[in-house]
This record gives C-alpha cells, structure tokens and sequence, in this order.
C-alpha cells in the first residue's frame, strides 16, 4: 500500500469567511488533495488583511477536513508606516534595508509561525511545503533552502513589486512553482532572466449542483438586462472607471442595460437607478447572478488569475475585460470567451454587440465553458498538483 503524502501549506491567512483572493485559492487546492495527501495548514491568527489583527484563537483546528494551525501575529501592521515604505521602495534610490523594513511592516508578522516552518523543513517532516502569495512576510521569511522540496504559487500581479532584490532568494529557493497563468510565468521569467520549473495550473471552483436566475432576478426585484460585477468594490480592482464607462454608456445610446455589484464597497457606488449594489452575498447568490446576466464586467488592470473570470467561464457567459491586465487578455484570447477594452469607445461598441447578438453572446458562452473544462476542472487541476509534488520531490532525491 503506498503511503500517503504529507503535505504542509504556508499562507498569510486562512477561513471559511475568506471568500476571494490567494487565500480562498488555497483553501481550495488544500481542500482538493486533502483527499489525497495528510494535509495541514500553517497560517496567522488573522482575518482583517489591511492590519492584521488576530481574530481565530492561537492553535489548532479542523476545517472542511483539513488541520489548521494558526500562530499570532505579534505586530499589526502601522497602516501609516507601511505606506510611507511603500512609497519608498518605488524609488530608483532606495536600499536593501528599505525593502526589508518594508517586509517587516507589510507583515503579518508571525516570528512564532516562522520558527514553525523553518524547523518543520529542515527536519524533513513533509513531502512538500506548498506556499502562497510570494510577497507576503508569511512566505518572504520562511521559504527557504532546506531538504523539505517546496513549491510557490505566486500570485503575482504585474505591480513591479516582484521585481525587488529582497524576492529574488525566494525566487531562487522555490523547488517547483504553481503559476496562476501564462502570462505571470513570463513575467517573472522575463524579470529573473531565467527559465522557472514548474507548470501554469490556477485553481478550479466550487461549482454549485444547481442555478436559478429567475430566482435572483426576483429576490432582487431586477427585471431588464444587466452587466455583473462581483468582487471587492474597490479603487484598486477599477470600479470607479466601471461606473464612469457604464454610465456613459447608457447616456450615449440610450440603452437600458442595468450594472449589478456583488461584493463588499469600500468606496462610494454612484447614486443611480441604473447600478444596484447589492453588498456581499453567499457563494450561491454568486453563480444565480452569474446565471441572470447578460455578461461579467472585469475592470482590474492587477489580476494574477481572476477566479470569477472562470466562473463566469464556466456559466457560460461572456467577459468583459480591461485590456490593461495582460492575463485578462490572454484568457480572453484563449477561451474566446471574453472581449477587452483600453478606454471607454472600446467598452461602448462591446457592450453594443453583446446587447444585439444573443447569438454571438451563446457562442462566447460554449467557447469559455470548454475552455474551463479543459485547464481548470478539478481532476485537471489535482493532476497537475499531483505532478509538481513528484518533480519537486525529485529534484530534492537527485
């Protein structure tokens, strides 16, 4: 009988509550070879992201049939502080030390999680320790050389961070790597001027057994056609220029398109009949939306993958997508299941074709469906993983 894996995984925070992000990545591919694989998590005591505070008691804990460990974060982050660095590191001028001060300040600051990880590698006491998000001090100050083999799933964006001295012996110390895209791989292999092993495998979803939008539409009295959004509704993920082309849009050519925003809003949503901001809604309400809508609008120029991207894949419905964000334009490309805009012209004549033509809106839907099917169903996605997890190992054997 072959004896099962032993697996470790590394992330910032961890949670049911924790719906989107590197995090809900995580959980999922823990979750996923749980099945196949002793598998435990080590992560912080955190929920918040912005000062980490530490929410879930010290210890451990099972969730969805996987062990979590969590260990305290002992600095909150100075919001102040961190930002000032953040400013400082942008400069052509700054030094090593600025961009390890910066680490230390971006945190969460975990030095007994460190101990943990550090001591769990070097005696050898996992198959692999698989570590998300580079540019977290969860992963910054513990993914290091050790006879552990080790594998990184990035999640990089194309923000220049990855570019910093500070990353490149976490670069170098990463056994195998699990990119989100091709387009992440080449950015970092275009930035370290080398080959990185590994393979681009994303992450699947938790698909639902069933969808209603009639059900949506009704719970939520919208009646017309309308463009969805779903995610933290937020400067950074391009709402504001969202509003500023949709509105626009309806007064250019008088269509009675409607915008639906699910997630939480962290700015002021425009006080319009037309956007609906229907606040943070469980995973269900999620794929009804997706179900109801005319399309998905993706407005982010910073996406390392973009989960909902693939929902939205997988429902069968066409993307809309900022043209700035290279992986939303490759994904688009190779799915044929999204079109993209650089500036609000584009976005007028996508959403005017994709209003006019159920037909090409049905085509798009069939083109993202198989495309999901074939790179990010779960047996696709756990073959993968299972595959990185021997070529890591084997390299640590060589």
């Amino acid at each position: 009988m072959t004896e099962r894996l032993k697996l470790a995984f590394v992330v910032q925070r961890y949670g049911l509550e924790i719906a989107g992000g590197a995090e809900y990545h995580c959980r999922l591919i823990a979750e996923l070879l749980s099945a196949h694989a002793e598998v435990e998590v080590f992560t912080t005591c955190a929920l918040d992201y912005v000062e980490w505070k530490n929410h879930y008691p010290e210890g451990e804990t099972v969730q969805n049939g996987v062990r979590v460990r969590r260990f305290p974060v002992a600095r909150q982050r100075d919001v102040l502080r961190f930002a000032a660095l953040s400013e400082t590191i942008q400069t052509a001028g700054h030094s090593g030390q600025d961009e390890e001060a910066w680490m230390d300040a971006q945190g969460p600051y975990s030095p007994a999680l460190q101990d943990h990880v550090l001591k769990a590698a070097r005696e050898g006491l996992h198959d692999a320790l698989i570590f998300f998000s580079y540019r977290y001090w969860t992963t910054c100050r513990t993914l290091k050389p050790s006879r552990t083999p080790s594998i990184m799933a990035p999640t990089a964006e194309d923000d220049g961070l990855y570019r910093l001295g500070l990353f490149r012996p976490l670069f170098e110390a990463a056994t195998q790597f699990a990119f989100n895209s091709v387009e992440e791989r080449h950015m970092l292999e275009t930035s370290l001027g080398r080959a990185l092993p590994g393979e681009v495998v994303g992450v699947g979803s938790a698909l639902p057994s069933t969808v209603d939008g009639a059900a949506f539409r009704k719970r939520h009295g919208i009646a017309g056609p309308f463009l969805l959004y779903v995610g933290r509704i937020d400067l950074n993920k391009g709402c504001p220029d969202l509003f500023d082309h949709f509105l626009r849009y309806r007064k250019e050519t008088g269509s009675d398109l409607a915008l639906v925003l699910i997630g939480r809003a962290v700015l002021e949503v425009p006080s319009d009949a037309s956007i609906k901001s229907l606040g943070f809604l469980e995973e269900g309400e999620k794929w009804d939306a997706l179900a109801a809508s005319m399309a998905l609008a993706i407005p982010s120029r910073l996406e390392s993958l973009s989960m909902v991207t693939l929902e939205a894949f997988y429902a069968e419905r066409p993307v809309v997508a900022n043209a700035h964000c290279a992986v939303l334009r490759g994904q688009c490309r190779r799915s044929g299941g999204g079109l993209y805009y650089s500036d609000h012209d584009e976005f007028r004549e996508i959403l005017s074709v994709l209003e006019g033509d159920a037909t090409l809106r049905a085509r798009m839907g069939r083109a993202g469906h198989a495309y999901f099917d074939k790179h990010y169903a779960w047996p696709v996605i756990l073959e993968k993983y299972l595959r990185l997890i021997d070529a890591a190992r084997q390299v640590k054997a060589a």
